[in-house]
């Protein structure tokens, strides 16, 4: 059986681009893929709808702090996270594992300890970037590495942020997503307050989907609250 953390697929959440930089030339150099994000409703965007094998998190980010990226992330994924900053304070790193956090790195850190660490714990996690996952519910299928979604075996062509959406709503299947929270994780905090964003998002996938509104199977809607993807089984 193929180790698990051969070839991994990290998602950089950190503000400053030097070290991106200097870790995608670690990532790379190790045969591991890296997504990034300089903020972190970027960051938590691209969790979402990225499916990385792990996060390495900076706390220190322009619109949030880092452990709240941390508990965004909690509420729909179990996904390895690493945070990597110059805080070495006893209470923060306490405070970054209470949030969810499963690792702490201070910054120096050595590139080789970083991805020993990241390996070892996608190994206890069990995931794969060369494993992608998909999720499939009835004739949907829905690829969230590749971003490519099918309707009996069909593809759809679906804009960035009608995916996002879906890869959103898909993820957290039966949990009622409120308006706020989809527009402030795809379109960011600053569009907290447009509705008709999603309203426009959502009435094209229903429409590309062949999912009535009045009689849906796939995304159900909770007036004036939000949006739910229908449960598996």
């Amino acid at each position: 059986m193929p180790d698990p953390s051969s070839s991994l697929r990290v998602l950089v959440i950190e503000d400053e681009a030097p070290i991106r930089r200097f870790l995608r030339i670690v990532m790379e150099g190790a045969g591991h893929a890296m997504d990034e994000a300089a903020r972190g409703r970027e960051g938590i965007e691209r969790a979402a709808t990225g499916a990385p094998s792990a996060v390495v998190l900076d706390l220190g980010l322009p619109d949030m702090d880092g452990k709240a990226v941390i508990a965004a992330i909690r509420e729909w994924s179990d996904v390895p996270i690493v945070v990597v900053s110059v805080r070495s304070a006893e209470a923060d790193i306490v405070a970054a594992l209470d949030a969810g956090a499963d690792d702490y790195v201070t910054k120096p850190f050595a590139p080789a300890e970083l991805l020993a660490r990241l390996r070892a714990l996608v190994r206890r996690h069990g995931s794969s970037a060369a494993a992608a996952p998909v999720l499939t519910h009835g004739t949907l299928s829905i690829d969230f590495a590749a971003r490519t979604v099918t309707l009996a075996d069909m593809p759809l062509r679906l804009t960035r942020k009608e995916f996002d959406v879906l890869a959103l709503l898909a993820r957290n299947a039966g949990r009622l997503l409120t308006h706020r929270e989809l527009l402030d994780t795809v379109w960011g905090p600053a569009h907290q307050s447009d509705n008709h964003y999603l309203r426009i998002a959502v009435g094209h996938l229903r429409e590309k989907l062949g999912d009535d509104a009045a009689a849906p199977r796939l995304i159900f809607t909770e007036p004036g609250i939000g949006y739910r993807f229908a449960a598996a089984g």
